[in-house]
């Protein structure tokens, strides 16, 4: 598995920990770097993309409310919501990393923790929001 992936578990690991028991970021964090031996590159993107999500996460969620058409976060499986809410972050926040990436990052994810109805639910949102990119990174603070 490559690094990056393994951020984005590990990452997806701590933000269905903020969002289900309302732990602590950080410490969710730790949990997760915990459970095995953790090249630093990899534990910094993690820290990046749950520190960064957390940061921007009102704005992520409006985003995916807009391209979520007839669907609710609350509605959402955890998972699905978790894995939507990383990708949104990278697509907005992270120029170096190619929207196709993030989508089929998450896409993978969502089928390998969340079920097959799951990758397209996600595929449909997130593509929506590739193809209406220039629309929200509009006002999008990209610091």
């Amino acid at each position: 598995m490559g690094r990056r992936r393994e951020a984005r578990e590990l990452a997806l690991k701590a933000l269905f920990q903020v969002d289900l028991a309302l732990a602590d970021p950080l410490e969710a964090l730790s949990g997760a770097f915990a459970e095995g031996k953790y090249e630093e590159d990899t534990r910094a993107f993690a820290r990046q993309l749950v520190l960064g999500t957390m940061q921007q996460r009102e704005h992520i969620d409006a985003v995916i409310a807009k391209h979520a058409r007839e669907w609710t976060l609350d509605r959402m499986a955890n998972i699905d919501r978790n894995v939507l809410r990383l990708a949104v972050y990278e697509i907005l926040y992270l120029p170096d990393v190619p929207p196709g990436v993030s989508v089929d990052e998450a896409v993978e994810m969502v089928k390998k923790y969340s079920t097959a109805e799951s990758g397209r639910f996600v595929n449909g949102i997130l593509g929506s929001l590739v193809r209406n990119l220039d629309e929200e990174m509009t006002g999008t603070d990209v610091s």
